[in-house]
């Protein structure tokens, strides 16, 4: 079997370690994490595994990776953008400073780096980690939804635009089981005192987002759809995981007054 390398973001946990895990059986792996105390962790996996520190909400570390990167190879075959970040809350009440970081980690750092590798990505694959949350059917999460879309329409004119036969895949999985959950609620726990007149609405937001760390589907599911749309020589431009992710994107495709109602409606119900 070749050896192929691999560029993997968010690698520290949830789908993005699954993932790295199982590609340095037989591969060299650039892993980037943000948080330092994941780096010796990650090089413990595999002497393949090469870490990098980047964090999307600083533009210099995002500089400093593609530049350690490129130096350290001359051809990347696959390119994993994973790292997210999730911003919850009613959009009248939302900080607008938190919005950016939203985009600057879901988006414009993904774009960024992308765009410093493309040089060895000749050939390659870009497989982005998108979210059924792109459907854009789901309230008090809208900066996320949104900036999931926002990847899916940059990353898809990329593929049109660029002349050295690189692909795009979308991977749009449901409810995962990852630490993405507990994070989000950390994060966005200290503006929660700002939604006084939406509390009900926002308690509902925390109670299902602790239920789906629990519940939710395996990373390893995700990880599958990974490799198969990495090993497939014309890979669909966009794979859902998980029944819920099928239903959405179904529903997605409802006049958006029905929608609306419906989501209304189960708002309604679920909080009362």
């Amino acid at each position: 079997m070749k050896t192929k390398t691999y560029v993997v973001t968010g690698s520290a946990s949830g789908i993005g370690k699954a993932l790295i895990q199982r590609l340095a059986e037989n591969n060299v792996v650039f892993a980037g994490y943000r948080n330092p105390i994941h780096e010796t962790d990650l090089r413990l996996i595999s002497p393949n595994i090469y870490p990098f520190y980047i964090d999307f909400d600083k533009t210099e570390t995002i500089k400093e990776a593609g530049e350690y990167i490129t130096t350290k190879c001359t051809k990347i075959d696959t390119v994993v953008n994973i790292a997210g970040c999730v911003v919850a809350g009613p959009v009248e009440k939302l900080n607008i400073d938190e919005i950016r970081r939203q985009f600057n980690v879901n988006v414009f750092g993904h774009l960024d780096l992308t765009q410093r590798l493309v040089p060895i990505l000749e050939d390659g694959k870009i497989i982005n980690i998108s979210s059924m949350a792109s459907f854009g059917i789901f309230p008090f999460i809208s900066p996320y939804c949104a900036s999931k879309k926002c990847l899916d329409m940059f990353f898809n004119s990329f593929m049109i635009e660029n002349k050295k036969n690189i692909k795009v895949i979308s991977i749009k999985p449901g409810v995962i089981s990852t630490p993405l959950w507990s994070k989000s609620i950390e994060e966005n726990s200290k503006y929660f005192e700002n939604f006084e007149e939406y509390s009900k609405e926002m308690r509902y937001v925390l109670e299902n987002a602790q239920k789906n760390e629990k519940t939710g589907l395996s990373a390893d599911k995700v990880v599958d759809i990974i490799l198969k749309a990495d090993r497939a020589k014309n890979p669909k431009l966009s794979y859902t995981v998980g029944s819920d992710a099928f239903f959405a994107s179904i529903v997605s495709k409802m006049p958006q007054n029905i929608i609306n109602r419906l989501i209304k409606l189960g708002i309604k119900l679920r909080i009362n």
